[in-house]
């Protein structure tokens, strides 16, 4: 009993994480199984009925659902170029300079995180009415920029504040302009926490759904069209695509996480001191 207890001691956050990972991870196991289900095509149970890859061959099968992730493909990739470029030139800011208002700059960059999507949506709504925008795909992408930026700041500032400036400025030593020392020392370097900061952008455009719905006009994405089929039906593609999308999550992350291993095993090389030429009397 007292080894059984001492071993429960020594594992009880491995445990305690495997099963909290095992928690969030379970609704995607339920999609990913039910991709591979017999069940009617449009008919909306979870009574396993046989495997079958049926919906696997015809992932692609349905128009409307095609039509609906296109659109948050092309939503997400456009935004996440747009607010990483902006986050990324923002956080350079908040790090390096000093300027009046920069500690009323860093609370106005946390707040759309800790503001309820509700909220927001609403706000975004009110001020397109009052502008006079017309509600679609321009809209969607200036809600879908204005909520990813924060994270995409949150990142790279966190990468920024650990930088070691006297690369930079080895660089500028060696007669290198303050843009050519940004491309080839700076931008390499944080390039790990630039690229997580798009991902999460990425995610978190495909993945919206309140903000979207407040916003979107006539304009369909994924989430609005899972939202709107709910009720009568959601087609078994739906399944096979959101799988996918977990899929290539998976693997963009993944990539990011070898990359920025990489990184900190080239930073850990320091070259070794050479043996002193002339020693002291």
């Amino acid at each position: 009993m007292t080894a059984a207890w001492r071993w429960l001691r020594h594992n009880a956050l491995m445990i305690y994480a495997g099963l909290a990972v095992a928690y969030m991870l379970a609704p995607i196991a339920v999609i990913a199984l039910f991709s591979f289900d017999q069940t009617t095509r449009g008919k909306l149970d979870y009574d396993w009925s046989g495997f079958t890859l049926e919906y696997w061959r015809d992932a692609f099968g349905e128009p409307a659902v095609n039509e609906a992730l296109l659109t948050s493909l092309q939503l997400a990739a456009v935004s996440t170029v747009v607010s990483t470029a902006i986050g990324t030139m923002m956080a350079l800011a908040l790090v390096r300079h000093r300027f009046r208002g920069r500690a009323v700059s860093n609370l106005l960059i946390v707040l759309p995180m800790a503001t309820p999507e509700i909220v927001i949506g609403a706000a975004l709504l009110s001020m397109f009415l009052i502008y006079g925008i017309a509600l679609g795909f321009t809209t969607l992408f200036i809600a879908h920029v204005m909520f990813s930026i924060s994270f995409v700041v949150i990142v790279v500032r966190s990468r920024l504040i650990g930088f070691d400036r006297s690369l930079e400025e080895a660089a500028a030593d060696l007669g290198a302009r303050p843009l050519t020392a940004f491309r080839t020392i700076t931008l390499p370097l944080i390039a790990p926490a630039v690229v997580a900061a798009a991902l999460l952008a990425f995610a978190l455009s495909i993945d919206d759904f309140v903000i979207s719905n407040f916003n979107s006009g006539t304009t369909e994405t994924f989430p609005l069209y899972i939202f709107g089929v709910s009720l009568r039906g959601i087609p078994v593609q739906v399944n096979v695509l959101a799988t996918l999308l977990f899929a290539a999550a998976v693997a963009g992350i993944a990539a990011v996480l070898l990359q920025q291993r990489r990184g900190e095993m080239i930073a850990a090389v320091r070259p070794e001191r050479e043996p002193a030429l002339y020693q002291e009397a």
